[in-house]
């Protein structure tokens, strides 16, 4: 066969993942922190992107005529009124154009005036002239001083409020006391530097020497004056040396409690008596000496200020509906505002003459339409999910987590005919408000359990939640074993296996039947020890 040159024409297709395209699926997996934070950085790349104010203005003030904002910027096609996927009557219509979030950025200046009249200061005007030239000083150091405050435009009184002391700064202010040689302080900083927001150390701090070019003789001794300073038990490895410090410090740590705290593990299983044979000591001893553990602070480092916590803004709330149903609509709050500045783009179109200025300005104004359209649908497709998760899990919002249905990313990609890719970037890193609090999206899809009647599957987390209430309620003089819990579930109709319900009690940190027995027995003791003297009382009482 003769080997030939040809020209051939081919028609295919493929799928292309522009930039543009893959900053869209970013966008969809964002959470509302991290959204806020990419739309700031494009506020300050982009000159032709602006954020806009709630009432949908620019902030500068220039009329709304001349800004393009996203598309079709009422959700009221997604929003629902039940769970039917009913067009809601009172949803996005009244506000949906202002379907992104306030400024984040903004913050109002406060501005103080001092009055430095200095006619009041000094009314009357000294006769020799050493006095006038000392009078004419001191105004000007007092006006200078004044008019650098109130001409400050960074001034703020929230400087002047004492900041919250920090685990850190209260030991730093104690190492400087404590060590005056250099190198030490150099040591006791960096281990100080470790110490978590509970004021432990890391367990292992054998590189700590190599990183300092030091010996770990010289490490250990820095670190046995750090675990002096204050609060007690501060800058210890482990619980067990966090208590001996604590002990130590009340003149407490005699051999018997030595052997205690080096035997935590069996505390917290409450083997009272192995601890009993351990320590040497009696019932009213080991009673005493676990009274005085339970009065110490395994957490010294708590009592100073540290990072609050983010508390989670939810997404999508969902409300009760007039007519029974539910209502969803989306957070406004959550969702950035912004606006293409198409005035300063035909400004600018006049008045350049350079290509590449004009290529530039020309891609500024398509990476705007194209995020402002973005956020716009990021917007459209999580109300879409959210609705369709509340269509789907009725039961669960009307009648609690009993109720939860089996549901995965197909169903909901099936309903909304979207890909399941979609569906699983949109439920992540989101949140809904509930009336039975906030949950993340993704709570909401579980796996299914089968029925052993042949009914209905059961959800993973509706089991879960009927195995806390078994173990909850079960009677201290008869603990449920897993085998039990199981022919319990298997009487609700639940087909489940024993490994299964081990699995979910571990999940749930629920003990085992061995453990929860032995500390219902030892909270049921102490209930009777405490209540022992009052009966006792009593039978005088009737004796007499």
């Amino acid at each position: 066969m003769a080997l030939t040159q040809r020209l051939e024409f081919r028609q295919s297709q493929s799928l292309v993942m522009t930039p543009q395209l893959m900053q869209a699926i970013k966008l969809l997996q964002l959470s509302n922190l991290d959204l806020v934070a990419f739309v700031e950085d494009e506020l300050e790349r982009n000159p032709l992107l602006e954020r806009a104010n709630q009432d949908g203005a620019p902030d500068h003030g220039e009329p709304a005529t001349g800004h393009a904002e996203a598309d079709g910027g009422d959700f009221s096609d997604g929003g629902a009124s039940g769970t039917d996927g009913e067009r809601s009557s009172d949803g996005f219509e009244a506000g949906t154009e202002e379907w992104m979030a306030p400024d984040l950025g903004t913050r109002t200046e406060i501005e103080q005036t001092l009055d430095t009249g200095m006619e009041n200061v000094f009314p009357e005007e000294p006769a020799d002239a050493a006095a006038r030239n000392a009078q004419d000083a001191a105004p000007t150091a007092y006006t200078e001083w004044g008019g650098g405050a109130s001409n400050d435009d960074d001034y703020n009184l929230e400087a002047f409020v004492a900041a919250e002391t920090t685990l850190g700064g209260h030991l730093a202010e104690q190492l400087a006391v404590a060590f005056p040689d250099p190198a030490s302080r150099m040591i006791g900083q960096y281990l100080i530097d470790l110490v978590d927001d509970a004021g432990y150390l890391p367990p292992d701090l054998g590189e700590a020497h190599e990183k300092l070019g030091t010996s770990l003789e010289a490490v250990e001794t820095v670190l046995a004056v750090l675990q002096k300073f204050d609060p007690p038990g501060v800058c210890a490895r482990n619980l067990s040396e966090c208590l001996a410090i604590q002990l130590r410090e009340r003149d407490r740590y005699d051999p018997a409690m030595q052997a205690l705290v080096e035997n935590l593990d069996l505390l917290a299983k409450r083997d009272i008596a192995s601890l009993r044979k351990i320590c040497g000591v009696d019932d009213e001893d080991i009673a005493d000496m676990i009274g005085e553990i339970r009065h110490l602070d395994p957490k010294p480092g708590l009592k100073f200020g540290s990072t609050k916590a983010q508390s989670v803004v939810p997404d999508v709330y969902v409300r009760p509906g007039p007519d029974g149903g539910w209502h969803v609509e989306l957070n406004s709050d959550t969702l950035p505002k912004v606006l293409v500045n198409q005035t300063y783009y035909s400004q600018l179109s006049k008045t350049i003459r350079k290509d590449g200025d004009k290529s530039y300005f020309t891609d500024c104004l398509q990476n705007a339409t194209w995020l402002v359209r973005a956020l716009d649908q990021r917007a459209r497709t999580i109300l879409k999910v959210a609705t369709e998760i509340v269509r789907q899990q009725d039961g669960f919002f009307t009648q609690g987590v009993a109720h939860l249905r089996p549901l995965n990313l197909k169903a909901v990609a099936d309903a909304i005919q979207m890909h399941e890719s979609t569906v699983s970037r949109v439920t992540a890193n989101k949140y809904m408000a509930t009336n039975r609090g906030t949950f993340e999206l993704k709570y909401f899809f579980t796996a299914s359990i089968a029925s052993a009647d042949g009914g209905d599957a059961h959800s993973a987390e509706a089991v879960r939640h009927r195995i806390k209430q078994l173990i909850d309620a079960e009677n201290p003089t008869a603990i449920l074993s897993d085998d039990t819990i199981v022919e319990r579930l298997h009487g609700d109709g639940i087909d489940i296996a024993r490994r299964t319900v081990a699995k979910y009690r571990e999940a749930m940190r629920i003990p085992s039947s061995v453990q929860r027995r032995r500390d219902k027995q030892s909270m049921l003791g102490t209930a009777l020890t405490s209540a022992s003297p009052a009966v006792d009382r009593s039978r005088d009482t009737a004796t007499a």
